[in-house]
């Protein structure tokens, strides 16, 4: 028979012959991450998220573990996929956007939580204030919604003779019908016919833009959302295949082969995201932390796209773009 002395004699024994690895591993601080998007088109941003928590000394595989849950444009899914995320017990929770941040807090009550959010974040009642917010809740706001207006007014400026926007949104975004209004009131003052296309769901892209075809637009307007950033590739190729000029809201369309965007950078967005992140971890409140905002908002043109287009990009937006790719 075993004794009570022998049992705790053979588990200290069992502790001291496990890989340290593992040990470090279990000791290791969670940080959850909650998107809407997909790992594949969000590689970049989480770099950034990485390199704002090494920037307070926190590296994953080393002192944190980072364990990541992706909806991949499925907002349906992110309730599920929070109280996944809950069992691992996070110290902090990042998330993005309204769907993400309700999730969190209805499957994790009480964890911190630093997010992103394109819009107001007080008026979508996440806090109550941008300088304090209350609760255990901060991030970045990147004011997606005064941004539809001046992406229009960049394309009417780019093609000039243009009558008949499309613009492309998702309803499932809860910040979809105060962005709608936008660009239509900014249409109608344009003098622009403008039609809306709600597109919720990756299936129904490529009838968007059958219908875009159809009523024959003369440029696009690609509304700040994770599902269409998740499917960047796709539309950047429809829209070339029906030689409409578009505007979107992230430097990555451009980059990979779309005409033009215009909205803040999203990797530096995630960079302050990690460094929140990494405050809260060293134990800072989020109630101490205000609510950032960016400090410029970057133009991007593709010159190659352009040409392509038959588009002769005016002098006057090459000496405000941020970057040019030609």
């Amino acid at each position: 028979m075993t004794t009570r002395r022998e049992l705790l004699l053979a588990l200290g024994a069992g502790a001291l012959t496990m890989p340290f690895g593992s040990r470090a591993q279990q000791a290791m601080p969670v940080v959850g991450v909650l998107s809407n998007a997909s790992s594949a088109q969000f590689a970049d941003y989480v770099s950034g998220f990485r390199r704002g928590l090494r920037q307070f000394g926190y590296v994953e595989g080393q002192n944190i573990r980072i364990e990541f849950r992706w909806a991949d444009g499925r907002y349906e899914q992110l309730t599920a996929l929070a109280e996944d995320l809950s069992r691992h017990r996070p110290a902090v929770i990042f998330t993005t956007g309204v769907p993400g941040v309700r999730a969190a807090k209805a499957a994790s009550p009480s964890v911190p939580v630093v997010f992103t959010y394109g819009d107001d974040p007080v008026a979508a009642g996440l806090v109550s204030s941008m300088n304090r917010p209350d609760g255990n809740m901060t991030g970045i706001s990147h004011l997606i919604h005064l941004l539809g207006a001046k992406r229009l007014e960049l394309l009417s400026e780019l093609v000039p003779n243009a009558r008949v926007i499309a613009a492309i949104e998702n309803s499932n975004n809860f910040s979809a019908k105060s962005r709608i209004k936008e660009i239509q009131d900014a249409a109608k003052a344009r003098g622009h016919e403008v039609y809306v296309l709600d597109v919720k769901t990756d299936t129904a892209i490529e009838p968007a833009f059958a219908e875009i075809a159809k009523r024959r637009a003369d440029g696009l307007v690609v509304s700040s959302d994770g599902l269409f950033t998740s499917h960047r590739k796709r539309l950047i190729e429809l829209a070339a295949r029906q030689s409409i000029p578009a505007v979107y809201g992230w430097r990555e369309f451009p980059v990979g082969g779309g005409l033009m965007s215009y909205g803040a950078n999203l990797v530096d967005q995630y960079r302050l995201a990690g460094i929140y992140t990494g405050r809260i971890l060293k134990g800072d409140k989020p109630s101490d932390l205000p609510i950032l905002q960016p400090t410029k908002i970057e133009l991007v043109i593709n010159l190659k796209t352009a040409k392509a287009l038959g588009l002769t990009v005016p002098p006057t937006l090459l000496v405000r773009a941020e970057e040019i790719i030609e």
